[in-house]
């Protein structure tokens, strides 16, 4: 129990050599200096946020000249897809021309060219895989042939009897359907 008349003794905490971390050594800054200024922050994060945005802007501007260029190059695909197709029937339609610039033709010439013609237009053909749809005694297939008719006749019901007009293919789509007359069952 203390006097009332002692002093108490000083505490550790008090003691300005028994806390040597209280004061800095000399050479040394505060640990409160070491720190950026806020304005020293603020114009760091204003020069990050404005690399970010030209970063941005530059990403925007590339992604948009890239949809641009793509839909150039769609837009002339559409343009020009039948292009090669076109250059390939020129031949054809050349070989026709001079058939009929011949002044002194006899049938048998004529049919001749006829067939030449044709055979170059089914070597066009092959090379664009545009193949043809000839269905005669086939099953009928609505995907890709169209009835006109049903004819009464021996051969298997719902089987086509006659090709009133070839159908076409486009690598594996119908661009023109085989119109067929069908078989009936005869009615006894």
């Amino acid at each position: 129990m203390l006097d009332q008349h002692e002093a108490p003794t000083p505490a550790a905490d008090d003691d300005p050599q028994a806390a040597p971390h209280a004061q800095p050594a000399a050479g040394e800054t505060p640990a409160t200096e070491s720190m950026p200024s806020p304005e020293t922050l603020l114009k760091q994060a204003e020069l990050a946020a404005q690399e970010h945005h030209d970063a941005w802007l530059r990403a925007k501007a590339d992604a948009d000249n890239i949809r641009k260029r793509a839909q150039a190059d769609i837009a002339n695909a559409h343009k020009y897809a039948i292009e090669n197709f076109s250059t390939e029937l020129l031949a054809v339609k050349d070989s026709l021309e001079a058939a009929l610039a011949v002044s002194n033709v006899t049938a048998e010439n004529l049919k001749s060219g006829v067939e030449l013609t044709l055979k170059q237009l089914n070597s066009v053909f092959e090379k664009f895989r545009v193949t043809e749809i000839n269905p005669a005694g086939q099953k009928f297939d609505p995907h890709r042939h169209q009835a006109i008719n049903t004819v009464e006749a021996d051969a298997e019901p719902n089987s086509v009897v006659q090709v009133f007009q070839k159908g076409y293919l486009l690598n594996d789509r119908v661009i023109r359907p085989a119109m067929v007359a069908v078989a009936k069952p005869k009615s006894g």
